[in-house]
């Protein structure tokens, strides 16, 4: 599974080889009107100024969403060390308590690397240039139950399906423009042309693990498709020069050999976004969008598969690490986890089938659908609700988000929410400056406060951070 790390690596680079990398922008911003990037949430809101982004920092998101965190995989030894999950004083009960049915972990961050806004043709109109770089991880709960409880009789058997990773980076350059219908119903729609950085995705179906004493073997339906330009070689056991047993292994991918030696655009594709807003009271508004409706078509696409037939696996080695082996300080934990990584990666077999391919996936869209209704006892508070439905396959999520919102003077305001989401709740908050001329917001939809002395959340990895600045102008 080191292998994993390195694709997600891959992807972040050629990311960065952009000058950024994409989550939305921020929910907690959904309800306030002075925010310069509430066209990203929803392109039928349009800016109170015309604008124009600082380079790279104009809208900067990152953000870090799990339903598992540090506290599920290490432990504190009685000596103050940690160790894994997989040591013997780790209890099953304890560790496999903690996990759900599925165990994701997403990575996102986003940065416009410019954009602009200007108020002309009947509405408001936007031009984006930015960078989208997403990669996660669903793993089933019967995979760890493998890895902590082992051979548990003469003949054990595991089964256990849909483990993910997915990661995903393009460039988009996008045109937006919203305009009002009548007093009531306003609507918005952006294109995107999106350019193709790198593509990730594999899956194991089904994997069905039996374990008696003689054997511990495998049956896998498993694919793999990796996309990242010419400059990607990921080579097998035959071209890499490898020793194996058997014919069938000259195949089998090389994960060591993994290398990326030239950068270039892998694909080509097109979003689009729609969003609508309504006054259907006085005092209450209700809104909808739906975002990254659309494809790439990826070039130079490598697939590989599981074999179809029955392999052997030798069983995870010398991570079960208790204090009273002789080589436990040399052991510490990344060393573990390195080694936990080794041999997930000859647990699952790929084989390279063809490369030099072409692949079209869809986008991950997104669906919001809000209500803000302004409270009668003090017209500069509102009070909003934001449903969040996530479209991603295995890495899907949904949310929903209460906020207040307060808005005291003409020139700032703030919200304050909180939100209950598949990964869990969270607090939410944002501050917003925007006086004629200057536009600065800093704030978070998810947080975290218990962390480790390393400073790793210690419950559910949930975090973002995001900031702008922008520089106004007109009436």
């Amino acid at each position: 599974m080191k292998s994993f790390k390195k694709y997600i690596a891959l992807t972040a680079v050629c990311a960065a080889c952009l000058s950024g990398t994409a989550q939305e922008a921020p929910r907690s911003a959904y309800f306030l009107d002075g925010y310069t990037f509430r066209h990203e949430l929803n392109p039928a809101f349009g800016g109170e100024y015309n604008y124009v982004s600082m380079p790279v920092l104009g809208n900067l998101n990152i953000g870090l969403m799990s339903n598992i965190g540090v506290n599920t995989f290490l432990y504190k030894m009685p000596d103050g060390q940690l160790t894994t999950f997989m040591n013997s004083s780790v209890s099953a009960d304890e560790f496999l308590g903690k996990l759900g049915k599925h165990n994701k972990v997403t990575f996102n961050t986003d940065v416009t690397i410019l954009s602009a806004g200007f108020k002309a043709f009947g509405g408001f109109n936007t031009i984006d240039i930015g960078v989208h770089a997403d990669a996660g991880v669903s793993l089933p709960k019967g995979l760890f139950e493998f890895m902590k409880l082992g051979q548990t009789g003469p003949d054990t058997q595991y089964n256990f399906k849909d483990l993910t990773v997915k990661a995903n980076a393009y460039a988009e350059v996008a045109l937006g423009h919203s305009r009002k219908i009548n007093d009531r119903l306003q609507v918005g729609a952006k294109i995107k042309l999106l350019f193709g950085v790198a593509n990730i995705h594999g899956k194991i179906d089904d994997m069905q693990v039996t374990l008696s004493e003689n054997l511990w073997a495998i049956t896998a339906d498993g694919h793999l498709n990796m996309a990242a330009g010419k400059g990607l070689y990921l080579p097998t056991k035959q071209q890499a020069g490898k020793e194996y047993d058997n014919p069938e292994q000259a195949t089998e991918v090389e994960w060591g050999d993994i290398d990326y030696d030239s950068f270039g655009m892998s694909g080509f594709g097109l979003g689009f976004d729609f969003g609508a807003t309504y006054k259907l009271l006085p005092d209450l508004i209700l809104s909808a969008a739906i975002r990254d409706l659309g494809f790439i078509s990826w070039r130079h696409n490598i697939k590989a598969a599981t074999p179809g037939k029955q392999w052997t696996f030798d069983g995870f080695e010398n991570i079960a690490l208790d204090s009273d082996q002789p080589d436990y300080d040399d052991n510490k934990i990344d060393k573990q986890f390195d080694d936990m990584w080794d041999d997930i990666e000859d647990m699952i077999n790929f084989h390279k089938t063809e490369e030099n391919t072409s692949r079209t996936t869809a986008l991950a869209a997104t669906l919001h659908i809000g209500a803000e209704y302004t409270m009668p006892f003090y017209r500069n508070l509102t009070g909003g609700f934001l449903f969040t439905q996530h479209f991603n396959g295995p890495l899907s999520w949904t949310e929903g988000r209460f906020s207040a919102n307060v808005k005291p003077v003409k020139w700032f305001d703030l919200s304050v929410n909180y939100g209950a989401s598949s990964y869990g709740s969270s607090f939410g908050w944002l501050i917003n400056f925007h006086p004629r001329g200057f536009n600065f917001y800093l704030g978070s939809d998810h947080q975290f406060f218990k962390v480790t002395p390393q400073f790793l959340p210690v419950g559910n990895a949930n975090a973002t951070f995001n900031l702008g600045i922008n520089f106004t102008f007109g009436s």
